[in-house]
């Protein structure tokens, strides 16, 4: 065969196994963040045994466990993949998550049978969880393992495009399903149409990942008698290694990851929940951003090839954390300018004792927020408002100030039952009234957001996504040997995004619940990725150049 032949052949080879693990990969990503997109319509069906701040924050709970337990997925698969090769290994994650994701389009509801409908919620998403937890690391293990050197940045950038791309897909599957039936019907039942079409993604991934071959790393290692007896052991028992892991963590992921579910996933609930968008019209400039920033994976990850990964990543992680706070207000601007302008000229004040104001969080549903204050708070984070709570002494009558109006807090006069439901009604829709005569909107007007502008700061958000995630399958990759590579850069892979990335919207949420601040929640991030550019550039090395055949 022929110089030319040959170097075709390869570029053949090369695409198949950049296309076929994509793809693979994309699926296994629409399927998992189904569930983040449908969050506030999956609380409704799940969680309404509870109240509504207290169900939105439990439906966050049941999305963050998939990410809780994708660390122990990474131990267990990565051991799998390190004994046993890449690929076969990959097939069983994407088996598990395929059906898990089924499964839940077929669950029955609260209404139905009670607490065991969010039980099997979220078991379903624990085991979506692991699968994910052994997904990624393999499927980029096994690119890394096939690029020529000089070139892993461009071909593990595909690879971080997948997630992407999978929310992408999510988004377009939901928002064909909204616009095919209409929202009502996509409320009551038709949410569970795009978790049922992952059954047919399955099919096509498995029949793409059985055609795809081990990785030629790993089966040079294996012929060479060089691969790890205990990769466990080895990876995370010698100190050696284990500092290489911890700083991967708290140098890379951890900073990367805030910045990726910020970028794709807060902004949408902040978008729908907050500032009470159309779910249809948010979901689509959602995907329009996503659409404009995708590429931008490859770009940065060909960058890194040449002046090399390290200060790309924690150059993303300093510009989020510097612009999160101005992109968001000015999100607000553009998306609800009613709101906005009320927020401006007219700012909420609930005056009262603060030993009668809970953070009003109610796993069980037994609680009852029954207090001025906290009455006053549920409605104002129903309605999206921001408001802030003012010390006003023990045992001070509460109050409510919206601008320069100020209405005396809710007071039922030791009414009971009916009664008391009826005053905190009417009560309700005074407070409302004023809120209304301020000007602020009980729902964003469609027709006034600046579509463009929105569209255009989403996008800003993914490329800063792009900036950390599209290099650091290959830095990462780079910084352990072959035998141990799947299980050791998979656990901080998914410890930073698992954890510090998937409880993000569970706890900016809880945040911005307890302070009443829509923005405070954006603290969580910012401090994360600060952590991330300080340690990551004081104490990591650039890994463009380092051999990943030992």
């Amino acid at each position: 065969m022929g110089a030319d032949s040959q170097a075709a052949s390869g570029k053949r080879r090369d695409a198949l196994v950049i296309g076929a693990s994509s793809l693979g990969t994309v699926f296994e990503w629409y399927d998992f963040y189904l569930y983040g997109s449908l969050a506030p319509i999956i609380t409704s069906h799940f969680f309404s045994g509870v109240n509504e701040t207290t169900g939105f924050i439990l439906a966050l709970l049941a999305f963050a466990a998939g990410f809780a337990v994708r660390p122990f997925g990474a131990v267990i698969f990565g051991r799998m993949g390190d004994l046993w090769g890449r690929k076969n290994t990959f097939l069983i994650t994407m088996l598990l998550m395929g059906l898990s994701t089924f499964v839940v389009g077929l669950l029955p509801s609260y209404a139905q049978i009670g607490v065991a409908a969010p039980a099997a919620l979220v078991v379903m998403r624990l085991v979506q969880g692991l699968a994910l937890g052994g997904e990624y690391g393999g499927a980029a293990t096994y690119v890394a393992e096939h690029a020529p050197e000089g070139r892993r940045g461009f071909y593990t950038s595909w690879i971080q495009t997948t997630a992407t791309v999978g929310l992408f897909l999510s988004l377009l599957v939901i928002l064909a399903t909204r616009l095919q039936i209409g929202e009502d019907a996509f409320k009551t039942w038709g949410w569970r149409v795009p978790f049922l079409v992952s059954l047919l993604l399955l099919g096509v991934s498995l029949w793409i990942r059985l055609k795809l071959h081990e990785s030629p790393t790993f089966q040079r290692m294996i012929a060479e008698g060089k691969g790890s007896k205990k990769p466990l052991a080895e990876a995370f028992a010698r100190p050696e290694n284990l500092k290489v892991v911890l700083l991967a963590l708290v140098g890379l992921t951890m900073g990367q990851a805030v910045v990726w579910y910020t970028g794709q996933f807060y902004s949408l609930f902040f978008l729908e929940k907050t500032l009470k968008l159309d779910g249809a019209l948010a979901n689509l400039l959602v995907a329009a951003g996503l659409l404009i920033g995708t590429p931008f994976f490859v770009v940065f990850g060909w960058l890194s090839d040449r002046i090399g990964r390290k200060w790309i990543i924690l150059a993303g992680c300093v510009l989020a954390a510097a612009t999160y706070f101005p992109i968001f207000n000015a999100l607000t601007t553009y998306a609800n300018p009613a709101l906005a302008k009320a927020e401006a000229a007219a700012p909420v004040t609930v005056s009262a004792d603060p030993a009668t104001c809970a953070f009003q969080f109610d796993p069980i549903g037994k609680a009852k927020f029954n207090s001025a204050c906290d009455v006053a708070k549920a409605y104002l984070a129903k309605a999206g408002v921001s408001y802030r709570v003012q010390d006003v002494g023990a045992g001070a009558a509460a109050s409510v100030q919206v601008g320069a109006v100020t209405m005396a807090g809710f007071d039922a006069k030791g009414a009971t039952g009916k009664a008391f439901a009826a005053a905190r009604k009417a009560w309700e829709a005074d407070l409302g009234d004023q809120l209304k005569a301020a000007g602020y909107p009980a729902k964003a007007d469609s027709k006034r957001v600046d579509k463009p502008k929105v569209v255009g700061l989403l996008a800003l958000l993914v490329i800063y996504v792009t900036m950390v995630y599209g290099p650091i399958a290959a830095m990462l990759v780079e910084m352990f040997p072959t035998r141990i590579r799947y299980t050791a850069m998979s656990l901080p892979y998914h410890l930073g995004n698992g954890w510090f990335g998937g409880f993000l919207p569970t706890t900016a949420f809880a945040i911005t619940a307890a302070t009443g601040d829509i923005y405070s929640g954006l603290w969580y991030p910012v401090i994360i990725a600060g952590i991330t550019a300080v340690v990551g550039g004081l104490f990591l090395k650039d890994t463009r150049h380092n051999r990943i055949d030992d």
